[in-house]
């Protein structure tokens, strides 16, 4: 989850089809994917949801937010409008997740780091939010090079994992 035009379509698109798409197709509601993974000898399917973050889409999210297991915030590190707000909109979306999720692992992509001088990622302040949250962790992301996309899904995917054991 997280507000629009993040890269949260573009990160599951990257994880799931190793694609990237220049062109920006607005999320209508909601898009479902499914990747197969194997861990240990065991398969597993994911089924990762892409929610708009748009306003107008507020009414819809409850219901997919529903029997999650884990949640992903995605934000944008460009240095203009956008990444300003969407970082500060991360507790928002935190206690969305929470209330209808209740306490599952959330972590948090700060995404599109090919378009900021990686010198200018603020880590300090993204392990603050991290820490006043309680999230899992974050991972710097880039959906266009790849950079971090499958470190960080793993990562939750491998939580899941270990805890259903």
């Amino acid at each position: 989850t997280g507000d629009g035009r993040v890269g949260k379509t573009s990160l599951i698109s990257k994880y799931t089809l190793g694609a990237f798409d220049t062109d920006y197709v607005e999320t209508l509601g909601a898009q479902f994917s499914k990747y197969d993974k194997e861990i240990d000898g065991d398969s597993i399917r994911l089924l990762l949801w892409d929610i708009a973050g748009q306003d107008s889409f507020d009414f819809l999210r409850p219901s997919f937010y529903r029997e999650s297991d884990a949640a992903i915030i995605a934000y944008s590190l460009e240095e203009n409008e956008l990444g300003i707000r969407s970082f500060h909109n991360i507790p928002n979306w935190y206690r969305e997740v929470n209330q209808f999720c209740g306490d599952i692992p959330v972590v948090i992509f700060a995404n599109k780091v090919d378009l900021i001088s990686e010198d200018k990622v603020d880590h300090a302040k993204i392990q603050k939010i991290v820490n006043e949250n309680g999230f899992l962790n974050y991972y710097v992301t880039s959906a266009k090079t790849g950079q971090g996309v499958h470190k960080a899904f793993n990562t939750i995917i491998d939580k899941l994992y270990t805890r259903s054991k």
